[in-house]
């Protein structure tokens, strides 16, 4: 299982990466794992996206 910081990370660095379509990304991914049967995959995946929402509420618009 993933570490709480290694949540973080992927959420700081999926974030970076895909800015504004970040959660678009995420929702692909959660998608594909979904239909792959890798239930700790998503269950990760969800964990990175309220990591994202987080971030996105702790950040102004400005800052981004």
């Amino acid at each position: 299982a993933m570490m709480e910081v290694e949540i973080w990370a992927v959420a700081e660095q999926v974030l970076r990466i895909h800015g504004d379509t970040a959660s678009l990304f995420i929702a692909e991914r959660i998608g594909s794992l979904t239909l792959a049967g890798d239930t700790r995959g998503v269950s990760v995946w969800r964990e990175v996206s309220h990591r994202v929402w987080q971030l996105r509420i702790a950040t102004p618009p400005a800052s981004r």
